[in-house]
C-alpha cells in the first residue's frame, strides 16, 4: 500500500491488516515504536476538523514525526495554485501528507505528483479512514461483523456511505440503506460496486429489521449548510428509539460526529449509545496510526 485515497483501493488482506495493527497499536499505547521518527508530515486541510486534525496530529507525534498543518491559505492553494505544483514542491520536502479537502481528484493528483504517502483525511467522495474507525469499534463491541448486518439510516450517497458500500463488499457484510428516493446510489454506482449484499431501501424500518449495528451522520455535509430542501427530505430518517425496536438485541449505535441532536439522532439515543459512539471517535487515533506505520518509509 502504498496511499490511502479510498476504502476501494484495498484488498481484504490489506483492511484487515489494518484493523490488526490498529488494535495492536491501541493495547501498546505509549509504547509503540517510532516509525516515523526523524520524518515530517503535511496536513493539508480545506474543510474544518476535530477528530481527524487532532488524531493525526497526536498519532504522528506518538509515531516520532513531526506534523505540519497547513489551511488553503496558508499556502499558494489558496490564491489558485494547481494543486499537482504544490504536490511536486512538497513532495520533495516533507515525507508524507493528509489531506482533507472537497475533491477527491484532488488527493488522487496529489498523490500522483508529490510521489510521497498520501492519506484522504476525507473528500467529498470518500472517508476511509473513519470506516477503520467503525469496523474497530465494530470488532471491540460486537466481537466481529460475521453473521451481522449493519444499517445506514441518512444519505445514501455520500462519502461515509460510499466508503462504507466498499467495505461491505471487501468484507462480505450485510449493508443495509435507507434513504429518500432523490439521495440515493446512482445506477451507475450500483452496477460498479456489483455487491449482492448491499441494499437500497426507502424505509428505515427495512433497513434497521434484525440490524445489529446502526449508523448514521448529518444529512447536509460540509458545504451545504443551508440547504433546506435537502434536510426537508430526511426526516422519517431519524434515528430514535422508534426506530431502534426493529433492530436487532444487543445493538450499538455508531456516529462519526459531530452529532445535530433531535435531526439524524435524538438526544436519547445519542446519550444511551455514547459509550459506542465516544469509542469510534477514540478509535480514529487509534485507526490512522496503523496506516501511518503502514506507510511509513
Amino acid at each position: 500500500m502504498k496511499n490511502l485515497l479510498t476504502i476501494e483501493q484495498l484488498s481484504e488482506k490489506e483492511l484487515i491488516h489494518l484493523l490488526d495493527s490498529a488494535e495492536l497499536l491501541k493495547r501498546q499505547r505509549g509504547r509503540d515504536g517510532k516509525p516515523l521518527e526523524g520524518q515530517t508530515w503535511a496536513m493539508i486541510f480545506t474543510k474544518a476538523s476535530t477528530r481527524t486534525r487532532v488524531s493525526f496530529e497526536v498519532g504522528i507525534r506518538e509515531l516520532g514525526g513531526k506534523a505540519i498543518f497547513l489551511t488553503k491559505n496558508d499556502i499558494q492553494l489558496g490564491r489558485g495554485e494547481p494543486i499537482k505544483d504544490t504536490a511536486r514542491v512538497l513532495g520533495r520536502m516533507v515525507h508524507g501528507a493528509i489531506i482533507r479537502t472537497f475533491a477527491q481528484q484532488d488527493v488522487v493528483d496529489f498523490a500522483e505528483f508529490s510521489g510521497i504517502p498520501t492519506i484522504n483525511a476525507l473528500t467529498d467522495d470518500e472517508h476511509p479512514c473513519q470506516i477503520l474507525a467503525d469496523l474497530l469499534t465494530i470488532r471491540e463491541k460486537l466481537g466481529n461483523w460475521e453473521g451481522k448486518k449493519i444499517a445506514w439510516v441518512g444519505d445514501g450517497f455520500s462519502n461515509m456511505t460510499i466508503s462504507w458500500m466498499w467495505a461491505a463488499k471487501i468484507l462480505g457484510i450485510e449493508f443495509a440503506v435507507a434513504c429518500p428516493e432523490n439521495y440515493a446510489p446512482t445506477a451507475e454506482f450500483l452496477a460498479k460496486l456489483d455487491a449482492p449484499n448491499v441494499s437500497i431501501t426507502h424505509t428505515p424500518a427495512e433497513a434497521v429489521a434484525g440490524a445489529h449495528v446502526i449508523n448514521t451522520d448529518v444529512w447536509l455535509s460540509m458545504g451545504e449548510e443551508g440547504q433546506t430542501e435537502k434536510e426537508s427530505a430526511f426526516g422519517p430518517y431519524q434515528v430514535n428509539a422508534e426506530l431502534l425496536s426493529k433492530a436487532a438485541t444487543g445493538h450499538i449505535v455508531l456516529h462519526c460526529l459531530p452529532a445535530y441532536r433531535g435531526k439524524e439522532i435524538t438526544e436519547e439515543v445519542l446519550e444511551s449509545q455514547a459509550d459506542t459512539i465516544f469509542q469510534q471517535a477514540e478509535n480514529r487515533l487509534h485507526a490512522q496510526k496503523a496506516v501511518l506505520a503502514a506507510l511509513a518509509r
